[in-house]
């Protein structure tokens, strides 16, 4: 997994448009957070505060996302006003969008965190895990006890990520993954059924069973979301599936940073055995291991792929000077 970024999920029982409004407000933070404590308003929003990761007061920024299918914010911060080096988007997912004849009600709420390697403390990483989750909870809680809760909900799902880099241009990911043609590049457990071309496909899985792949694309702030869906016809069974690719030069505010970060979104029905589709998280970590290999060796970046799943600040070379030098 890319190891400069975090994601945490959970699912809470209460509208999405709640958790919507709830999240946009960043005086808010003050009710769940560690020690994300706001100070004083900057403007409509924007607040200094305290942090739970520093010494020092933060600059919280919060921005909504546009999107039809699902609420969605970032959350920025930063030492200086406006000059923010940490990202962290929110997407909220409602039941229907995971299983669309579903009658669950309340929201999934995924949290994804990044922190620019050339700037993170020790401190940062090694406690972004025990935070965040914990603040998840809180989050969490915080929200149900405001319905009347006593006791913490159970969703019919959870959620699970895989998140790789990706040394190419963001463009090129985009525009390689959109075409359904491609899967047959990437993916080992479907094959195509005759030629297949555009946004959808029709397929059959590892066991013949025919699958329609389709994928559409959304502009969500200065990143992609790239929706897939498995619709399986003789079982009238649907996987939804969604992907960030985000420029890593935004995701770490940092312009040198080449390429973009794969962040794969995966929903699983908790406690059951699927019997069509991706089975587990290692399925689409594998086909990430394979678009990797496939975008960089498109963008002519061949040593990147050695280096492994995470983003690595490449050290320039000192300019070599006259004197034949």
């Amino acid at each position: 997994m890319e190891k400069n970024t975090f994601a945490t999920s959970a699912y809470i029982a209460t509208s999405p448009e709640t958790a919507f409004e709830y999240l946009c407000s960043l005086k808010n933070l003050d009710d769940w957070t560690l020690f994300s404590r706001m100070k004083e308003q900057i403007d409509e929003d924007t607040w200094l505060g305290t942090a739970s990761g520093y010494h020092n007061n933060l600059y919280y920024h919060v921005k909504k996302l546009e999107n039809p299918l699902f609420y969605g914010i970032e959350w920025h911060c930063g030492f200086e006003y406006n000059q923010y080096f940490q990202v962290y988007p929110v997407l909220l997912f409602p039941p229907n969008y995971i299983e669309p004849k579903t009658d669950e009600e309340g929201v999934y709420f995924h949290w994804l965190s990044f922190v620019d390697p050339k700037r993170q403390t020790p401190m940062i990483m090694q406690g972004i895990h025990t935070v965040h989750t914990s603040e998840c909870r809180s989050l969490k809680a915080n929200l149900e006890r405001k319905l009347g809760r006593t006791t913490a909900a159970k969703g019919r799902y959870f959620i699970d990520t895989d998140t790789i880099y990706i040394d190419a241009p963001v463009e090129i990911g985009v525009n390689y993954l959109t075409d359904v043609k491609n899967i047959n590049e990437w993916a080992h457990l479907v094959r195509p059924v005759g030629e297949v071309s555009g946004s959808s496909g029709e397929f059959l899985d590892e066991y013949n069973q025919k699958v329609k792949i389709s994928v559409r694309v959304h502009s969500l702030s200065k990143y992609y979301l790239l929706e897939q869906e498995y619709f399986y016809p003789d079982y009238d069974y649907y996987q939804r599936s969604v992907a960030l690719l985000i420029p890593t030069a935004y995701a770490f505010a940092d312009p040198d940073a080449s390429g973009l970060i794969l962040h794969r979104i995966t929903f699983w029905k908790d406690g059951e055995q699927l019997a069509h589709g991706k089975l587990q998280i290692e399925d689409f970590g594998a086909e990430s291991m394979n678009i990797k290999r496939l975008l960089e060796g498109k963008a002519g970046n061949l040593k990147s792929f050695d280096r492994g799943m995470s983003y690595v600040p490449v050290v320039k070379e000192p300019e070599l000077v006259a004197n034949g030098r």
